[in-house]
């Protein structure tokens, strides 16, 4: 297939492996702060994440990487952590600042089985994530944006088996061309979607294509058949079909950009007007533009401007144009600063958009917003 739509995972995989590297304090030069209540240790739990840990040590978690006691290898590999482990603050690390290490375990390693069915995988089962793997699992291989409308060059359901029904679902069979062998026997379902537009410029930054299902090859063919394993939506067709990716890298260092990037959420991934912790959002920004993945970016919500309530000391100005011996003076308007709503984690990247997590909000996001390096 000639639809550049999975060259993302190239370039992801690029992108994390030098973000391995570069996890350091010289990427933030504001000093480290404790949380108030920073414990002096704490015992890892099943379900914990590292942002959560260091959470409960640092005022900023996403800065976690900045004083953990790593070597290189394990800057490359953050799956370090497991359930039992215990992780102690020093407060007297290199050079005067904190540091958080790993002092010993209270039990066995416990081993966590995968489902069968996943595409996705682990670096290190049972390791303890960098962010809730559950939270944007569905996003890391379904959502899925072109540079051009309609999925050009992918495959295409042109029938089902029982041609007197319109719409198909779960266990149906349809028929399908354009697949190719070499692709796998799992394939997702899209239809085209809404086109993404940059707030500022107006110009289409990309197409989200919406996913309607999963579907299993039975037989491959000029006309293949296939049979419709997952549903959300009703299959249409007309409905393109794309390769499943085979593995998906789940683990970042959270950090902030090494340059300035600010932009706007562009859009929900859900369509809701008001956004919370866990909610997915779609961005005017990608790997062009210098995103990486585990970029942590601050959210900010403007503040219409205010009447100053002071008295007004502007020059009386003439009403011109409906009465020539009427003065009037004009309202003197206070511009407020934005204000800081939150912080969201890039974790998918395309060219020129990318999805970000919402990981800490104090008041509702919306479409809109700006972001920024924080």
């Amino acid at each position: 297939m000639r639809q550049h739509f999975s060259t993302w995972l190239k370039r992801a995989a690029a992108t994390v492996a030098a973000t391995w590297l570069l996890a350091s304090p010289a990427f933030a030069a504001d000093p480290i702060q404790l949380a108030a209540d920073a414990p002096s240790s704490y015992t890892v739990q099943k379900g914990d994440t590292l942002w959560a840990i260091s959470g409960r040590f640092l005022r900023d978690p996403w800065r976690w990487p900045e004083i953990w006691g790593l070597n290189r290898d394990q800057i490359r590999n953050p799956h370090w952590i497991y359930p039992g482990d215990v992780v102690v603050l020093d407060r007297l690390g290199p050079n005067g600042s904190p540091r958080l290490s790993i002092a010993g375990r209270s039990g066995t390693r416990e081993t966590v089985r995968l489902s069968p069915t996943t595409r996705v995988e682990s670096l290190d089962v049972g390791a303890v994530p960098s962010i809730p793997v559950g939270d944007i699992g569905p996003y890391l291989t379904r959502a899925l944006v072109t540079s051009q409308a309609g999925l050009v060059n992918s495959g295409e359901i042109v029938a089902g088996r029982d041609r007197s029904r319109v719409v198909r679902g779960q266990n149906d069979r349809v028929y399908a061309v354009g697949l190719d062998p070499k692709a796998g026997d799992t394939w997702f379902i899209y239809r085209p979607g809404k086109a993404l537009f940059s707030p500022d410029t107006h110009e289409v930054l990309g197409f989200e294509n919406r996913y309607i299902g999963s579907a299993k090859v039975d037989r491959f063919a000029e006309v293949s058949t296939l049979t419709i394993s997952e549903s959300v939506e009703e299959v249409f067709v007309g409905d393109r079909l794309v390769p499943v990716p085979r593995e998906t890298l789940l683990n970042y260092v959270p950090h902030a950009p090494d340059k300035d990037i600010r932009g706007r959420i562009i859009a929900s991934y859900r369509n809701e007007s008001e956004l919370g912790r866990g909610a997915i959002v779609t961005i005017d920004k990608g790997l062009t533009d210098g995103i990486e993945l585990g970029d942590v970016m601050a959210v900010y919500h403007g503040v219409p401007p205010i009447v100053d309530p002071r008295p007004n000391t502007s020059t009386p100005q003439l009403l011109r144009y409906l009465d020539q011996t009427t003065y009037f003076t004009p309202d003197h308007y206070l511009q407020v600063p934005e204000e800081r709503t939150g912080l969201m984690f890039v974790f998918r990247a395309f060219d020129r958009v990318s999805y970000a997590l919402l990981v800490n909000t104090t008041d509702p996001v919306v479409v809109g917003d700006v972001f920024r390096k924080p």
